[in-house]
Formats: C-alpha cells, structure tokens, sequence
C-alpha cells in the first residue's frame, strides 16, 4: 500500500507549517517521524490520519484520494492511534479489541466467528490475552497501550498510525512497546508509522525515518545515515555527540 503527498500546505494564523513537496510513505515499513516541537510531526500524522485537511495540495491512498474515502473504507485501510487516548471507562480489554471491528461489521452487523478468531489473535500477539476480562483503565500505561494496539490490530488495516505512542511510558516501557511494534511489522508486514521524540528508540527500531524542521522536510532515509553530529545538531539545533557502542555495535546521540 502507498501513500502519497503531493503540494502539501497548512497554515495556521497566518504562518506555514507544514510544506511538503512530495512524499510517499511505503505500506510495509516502520517509519518514525522526529522533529522538535512544532516543526510540524503532529500535522504531519493529522493529515495521514484525516483528522484535518492541508490548505493546498492532495494526499492519495494507491492513487485515490483519501478524502473521496467513506469513513468506514478509510478505517479498514488505516488505523489511528491519537497522543490522548480517548476514555474507555467500563469497558474491559475484549470489549476495547472489539471496537476494532467496527469498520467491517458497523452496528448492525452478523457478528461472526471469525470476528472473535480475530479478536482473540489480536490480544495474544500483543500479549494482553491474560487481561481479556480486566477493566482497561485499571492497567498500567504499558499494558493499556498494548490493548489499544490490539484493538488497531483487530481492525485489520494495513498501515497502523501512532502519535507518540511513548509518551507517557517510562524508559522500559518505551522500548519494549517500540520492540513490540517492530515485531508486528515483520511478522504482519502491516506499515507502522510512529513519532517519536528519542533519536535512540527511533534509530534502533526504524526502517525509516523522516525529520522535520520548520513544517519543511529536513531528512528522509534509514536510521545509520541519520547518525551524524552534524545531522543531528543541525536538526534540534543543539551540540549532539555520537558514542560507540563496541559490545552492540551501534552508536548512541547523546547532548553535549
């Protein structure tokens, strides 16, 4: 699957930013997005997400406009996950997953075999199975952000968008969710798209990554080429040094 940006503008109170040329994000890859604060990351993922609409320009879905999309085509095409989690009081783990086929069955739909066949799947490839029947808002962040993921799973849609999904994790939980997500890129082969704001998760998990700058796009290519001091400083505009890391063989960017 293949999206595709073409003349992206946005501005907001008069200023630009986001201005994007020309992007095409590839369906089967881990994809982090990094960038300071406002250099345009959150609209980045609104527009992929419908969630806004650029001032100029167009955004394809394999060569259709996602505008023309109904709700429910888009969402059996791409699934969202937003920064803020929306509140889910009452509801327990399986009955969050369900949600997930909501696009394929609607409110009125034959529930069918194959929907719990999913379902259940779903919560064990994220390992939240354990928890099918325990209230989701009485889990730990980790484990809450895990069921939300298998709800995104359920929904079976071939490129799963994530708004900084590590956010409110501690360090562990961090790269244990992002280890997560690497592993069902490549035993799914669904298209992940994340933002991140540590250069160090995104290096060791992406495929690829993009870096904004400004609502510009600053860099676009794989994890190894982005560590560069020079990259890097100029990026976040700040002295950032790379360490070696002989007994993992990657490096590390640490401020200076």
């Amino acid at each position: 699957m293949k999206l595709q940006l073409i003349d992206i503008r946005v501005n907001r109170g008069g200023r630009l930013i986001l201005s994007l040329d020309q992007l095409q994000l590839a369906g089967n890859q881990l994809t982090v997005i990094l960038g300071h604060n406002g250099s345009g990351k959150s609209t980045l993922m609104n527009l992929l997400a419908r969630q806004t609409l650029p001032d100029s320009g167009k955004i394809e879905l394999e060569g259709q406009p996602i505008a023309r999309l109904s709700q429910r085509e888009f969402a059996r095409q791409i699934a969202f996950l937003p920064q803020r989690l929306p509140e889910v009081a009452g509801l327990t783990v399986s009955e969050l997953v369900r949600l997930g086929r909501f696009p394929w069955r609607g409110l009125l739909g034959r529930w069918q075999r194959e929907d719990q066949t999913i379902i259940e799947r779903a919560m064990q490839q994220t390992d939240v199975a354990h928890y099918a029947d325990h209230l989701t808002d009485t889990l730990s962040g980790g484990e809450r952000q895990r069921a939300w993921i298998a709800m995104l799973l359920a929904q079976e849609s071939p490129l799963i968008l994530l708004d900084e999904p590590t956010s409110a994790l501690d360090l562990s939980h961090q790269y244990e969710l992002m280890g997560l997500l690497h592993e069902l890129n490549q035993k799914t082969g669904r298209g992940i798209i994340v933002i991140l704001h540590d250069i160090n998760l995104a290096t060791r998990y992406a495929d690829r990554i993009l870096a904004l700058k400004q609502g510009r796009l600053f860099f676009d290519g794989t994890p190894q080429a982005l560590l560069s001091s020079h990259l890097l400083s100029e990026l976040y505009e700040i002295d950032i040094q790379l360490i070696e890391q002989p007994t993992a063989q990657r490096k590390i960017a640490v401020v200076a």
